[in-house]
């Protein structure tokens, strides 16, 4: 029985591709391919970082990876002109079903856990609807390391004081699915674009189109109450 829930934030709860619309103010025509690349950058930076031990922020490597995007294309900047796209990760939008769907979840407790360092998310919850719906943010930050590896993890089953297949783990990231699926989690992948599950003998244990039918299809099966637990 599921008894606690651990959402990923970018991609899942919140959309990184809503930062279009800012990239587009700042280059008209390239709002759509900084974007895309920049996400692409962001995670690679991270897995990079990992592997090499060389450590920083997920703040310091979303302003990397919006530097090397912008130099990519060929696109001037200054540092002022940075800062402003930047300030686009603490006003993403929150996916529509994202408040329903924890509703439905409920009395579980519920975290977010992220890649973020805690002053991206604390800013980008309170400037969403989403802060009276959490129980905690548990970031990558506190152990220096990011997902997929499992220490990142750890952290939901240390603050939950949960066995790992009692936590559900949310994610829309592939990647990020497999590592928590290997982690022993039970895991739920959001599929929004149809894509096909990763070569990697870690599939998830449940995969909706969004985070409102994963979380119906929990209650359907599950049901959970205090008193049953």
């Amino acid at each position: 029985m599921i008894k606690g829930v651990a959402f990923d934030a970018y991609g899942t709860l919140f959309d990184v591709y809503s930062v279009l619309q800012k990239c587009e103010e700042a280059y008209p025509g390239s709002g759509g391919k900084i974007s895309q690349l920049w996400r692409q950058k962001q995670l690679e930076y991270s897995w990079l970082r990992t592997l090499m031990g060389r450590y920083e922020t997920f703040w310091h490597i979303t302003e990397d990876a919006l530097r090397f995007t912008l130099d990519t294309l060929g696109l001037d900047y200054d540092a002022s002109r940075i800062d402003d796209i930047l300030k686009a990760y603490f006003e993403l939008d929150t996916y529509p079903d994202v408040l329903e769907a924890l509703e439905l979840l409920r009395p579980r407790p519920a975290v977010i856990l992220t890649n973020g360092n805690v002053s991206m998310l604390d800013q980008l919850v309170a400037n969403s609807s989403l802060d009276g719906h959490l129980d905690g943010i548990l970031s990558a930050d506190t152990v220096k390391l990011f997902k997929p590896r499992p220490e990142v993890y750890q952290l939901a089953v240390s603050h939950l004081a949960l066995a790992p297949h009692e936590i559900l783990f949310v994610s829309s990231n592939s990647w990020d699915v497999t590592g928590a699926k290997s982690f022993g989690f039970t895991v739920g992948w959001i599929n929004r674009q149809n894509q096909p599950v990763e070569h990697l003998n870690a599939p998830p244990d449940y995969t909706a189109s969004s985070l409102l039918a994963l979380a119906q299809a929990i209650e359907a099966e599950d049901g959970y109450s205090p008193e049953r637990s």
